[in-house]
């Protein structure tokens, strides 16, 4: 299994900013994509963000705008820069690999996330 771990969460008042972090193992990191996940109570898990191992990024229309993904290959870290934040970004943030690596896939290794929760 990966190790992955997430940081940087907490409670923040509608408007505000949060950076987080995610420190990831593995040799290979750096020619992988890798992405921002989320998950709401009765919600299921999202793609938030995606960054690939050249730069490009994409992002859900919900948060376009107002998140910012990057990375430093050198370091094995992904970032994730929240500004505006609105309650319904209220969730646990996970952070790894690309969505064809994750989804269908049996023993995807999760971390444990970082819970981000905005006030009205």
């Amino acid at each position: 299994q990966v190790q992955l771990v997430e940081s940087g969460g907490g409670l923040v008042q509608a408007g505000g900013s949060l950076r987080l972090s995610c420190a990831a193992s593995g040799s290979t990191f750096s020619i992988n994509a890798f992405g921002w996940y989320r998950q709401a109570p009765g919600k299921q898990r999202e793609l938030v963000a995606l960054i690939t191992s050249g730069g490009s990024t994409n992002y859900a229309d919900s948060v376009k705008g107002r998140f910012t993904i990057s990375r430093d290959n050198g370091k094995n870290m992904v970032y994730l820069q929240m500004n505006s934040l609105k309650p319904e970004d209220t969730a646990v943030y996970y952070c790894n690999d690309a969505p064809w690596k994750v989804y269908g896939r049996e023993g995807v290794y999760w971390g444990q996330g970082t819970q981000v929760s905005v006030s009205s």
